[in-house]
């Protein structure tokens, strides 16, 4: 089994050079024109990782999407962020496998991994133990409504705080912030930078991310990694200004 995919977001965490990923929802895929060109575009912006999954999947096209992406760009990692265990593919590079320790649901907090476990056990999938943490962003998401859990509030870093301590305190070891696709608010700066405050393994953060400036905010109080999905699709420029922006900054650190 390789360690690309963890090893490479050990590498962004402790350089601080900040990274993209791109969720694709297989969902939308049928609708999207031109998806290969926006693969091509999204290697020459060097982003870090595509990210491939939903709170619901119509369409079982995620092996025939990684395919696709695999042809135009084999460099960089395809990494499932399953919402159940029949979001996955052995094609491919690795799997967030995420327990969603802000709520109470069994099932997602061990139930779906108990099926999928086998099957990664004989599989050469690189598995990334992830603590998967849903914050209110100011509306009720699709995830919200499928996970059916409370998210924890978007004002009180206390309760984020102690929910990845217990994460952490628990063997896992990246953790992923998230208010949900599409939501009009982005999880709070306050709340990222009081958890990368205590827990100092890779924290992914997404949900919100529709500008420049929300993904500027979530960089800047400690995300290591942001994952851009709605917003890509409803501003098709997002990825290139994020690029942009984490080039400026790492041309002024040299």
């Amino acid at each position: 089994m390789n360690n690309k995919v963890g090893e490479k977001l050990q590498e962004i965490t402790k350089s601080g050079r900040k990274g993209i990923a791109w969720l694709i929802d297989p969902d939308d895929f049928q609708y999207v024109q031109n998806f290969e060109a926006q693969v091509q575009e999204a290697t020459k912006l060097k982003i870090d990782f595509f990210f491939l999954g939903g709170s619901i999947i119509q369409q079982n096209t995620i092996s025939e999407i990684i395919r696709l992406i695999k042809k135009v760009s084999p460099d960089i990692p395809v990494v499932l962020f399953p919402g159940n265990a029949l979001q996955y593919s052995p094609l491919a590079d690795g799997i967030l496998f995420i327990s969603l320790i802000s709520g109470r649901n069994p099932d997602l907090l061990i139930g779906q991994h108990v099926i999928l476990a086998p099957i990664l056990e004989k599989s050469k999938m690189e598995v990334l133990p992830t603590g998967y943490m849903l914050i209110d962003g100011g509306q009720t998401t699709s995830v919200h409504y499928m996970s059916q859990t409370i998210p924890l509030p978007n004002h009180h870093p206390e309760l984020s705080v102690a929910t990845a301590l217990a994460g952490k305190y628990l063997g896992l070891q990246y953790f992923y912030l998230d208010a949900g696709s599409g939501s009009p608010n982005p999880v709070s700066g306050e709340i990222i930078k009081a958890v990368k405050g205590k827990i100092k393994a890779p924290l992914i953060v997404g949900g919100g991310l529709n500008s420049l400036e929300k993904v500027k905010s979530v960089f800047q109080a400690g995300a290591d990694l942001v994952v851009i999905g709605n917003g890509a699709e409803k501003n098709c420029n997002l990825l290139n200004e994020v690029s942009g922006f984490l080039e400026s900054i790492r041309v002024m650190a040299n």
